[in-house]
């Protein structure tokens, strides 16, 4: 059969187009959201663009994330942010995994800033963590430099497990003066912990003079060097929600970061860093 050279040509493009992805996923699967308690009336599902550049959310407790809907269609991380709490039970720990299915848990928020020592945290940790199943994460540490917190109070409970806690997750906070400092930081979790992945689960500006401003010049470095870093398995920009709801329900928080960082804005869309958590 004669064919001709439009008809040829026409089939190539054709072909071509076939061929060539026609969305570009921006994200590589490491972007998820702080969800407060307090953040039923919002949507997390606003920040789920179908491409997974966002596909992962935590609430700090093992309930699913109080919201208009659900989890949105991201990967819930349960958290069992303390010892024992009313709103997440020790004893519940086992049965809400496996009710929810989250295939990740975080452990104890900040315990170097709560009077939980390295050696009470390793005990608890053998004995309400190792049991479970799933990929697992040590507790989350504040950035703090002082002697016995921070990143020190994680080698101190890690020599205290002697060898005998199972986790896949080194898990740090941060918040400071600039993108400098973070990735010290960031770099300095990876030298002391090179055979484990890191996870940020809170990380911002604390509370520049700039506000959103200053946050978005930071968040634009950050999330390039943390997309980077292939030693980097998470990271959860502080906070996914609304200035107003911040304030009202966390004042002393809004207060130390500011709400220049917040995802949304106060009627429930997404604020200028969300939209570049889905687009940087």
């Amino acid at each position: 059969m004669k064919t001709s050279i439009t008809t040829f040509v026409a089939l190539a493009l054709a072909s071509l187009s076939l061929a060539t992805p026609t969305v570009k996923r921006h994200g590589p699967g490491k972007r998820g959201l702080v969800w407060p308690y307090y953040n039923g009336g919002l949507d997390p599902g606003r920040l789920n663009d179908g491409q997974g550049t966002v596909n992962l959310i935590y609430d700090y407790e093992t309930y699913n994330p109080p919201s208009t809907n659900g989890n949105g269609g991201l990967n819930f991380i349960g958290m069992q942010r303390c010892l024992d709490c009313d709103s997440s039970p020790i004893s519940q720990l086992a049965t809400r995994q496996q009710q929810s299915g989250f295939a990740t848990v975080f452990t104890l928020n900040e315990p170097d800033q709560n009077g939980i020592t390295p050696q009470q945290a390793a005990d608890w940790y053998k004995q309400h963590i190792n049991p479970l199943t799933i990929k697992k994460a040590l507790p989350a540490v504040s950035s703090s430099a002082n002697a016995g917190q921070g990143l020190d109070w994680v080698q101190q409970m890690v020599s205290a497990c002697g060898g005998g806690c199972f986790y896949d997750y080194i898990n740090i906070h941060w918040y400071g003066q600039n993108f400098a400092q973070f990735q010290a930081h960031v770099n300095d979790a990876h030298a002391r912990f090179p055979n484990n992945q890191i996870v940020v689960t809170e990380f911002a500006l604390q509370n520049p003079a700039g506000g959103q401003a200053d946050q978005l010049n930071f968040f634009k470095q950050a999330f390039a060097f943390l997309d980077s870093a292939s030693f980097v398995a998470m990271y959860f920009p502080f906070v996914a929600t609304s200035p107003s709801l911040f304030q009202s329900n966390d004042p002393a928080g809004a207060g130390f970061v500011g709400t220049g960082s917040t995802l949304y804005n106060n009627d429930g869309s997404i604020s200028a860093v969300g939209q570049l958590l889905l687009s940087a």
